[in-house]
């Protein structure tokens, strides 16, 4: 992410950031009446959207907030892939709260 954000210079939000990724969902409406589910970009980066990817993979089989996340909202029915997107969206918003907040990660941080 560095080097994709020369320094986290050019891309200076997490939001924007997701959206290079292909991460953010968009909303798709035709006409007044048919609206169609929320979907990705496939106008993203490819290697960034696979790097976070694995990231995410890896995160959700060890015993981590990320990992109790993704297990209780595909418990609640959601789909797999899109719980899955939402742990590659926590990865940089955290990320850039670090960066923001100059910091290191704590993992284990109390949840509130």
């Amino acid at each position: 992410m560095i080097i994709k954000t020369n320094g986290f210079t050019e891309i200076l939000s997490a939001r924007k950031m997701a959206c290079f990724a292909g991460i953010a969902p968009f909303e798709h409406r035709s006409g007044s009446s048919i609206y169609y589910r929320a979907r990705v970009s496939t106008m993203a980066d490819k290697e960034l959207k696979k790097t976070l990817h694995l990231a995410a993979l890896s995160t959700i089989r060890l015993e981590n907030d990320l990992a109790i996340y993704y297990h209780r909202k595909v418990e609640e029915g959601k789909n797999k892939m899109s719980v899955l997107n939402a742990v590659r969206n926590k990865f940089i918003h955290r990320i850039y709260a670090l960066i923001k907040n100059e910091t290191v990660y704590n993992f284990n941080l109390e949840m509130s």
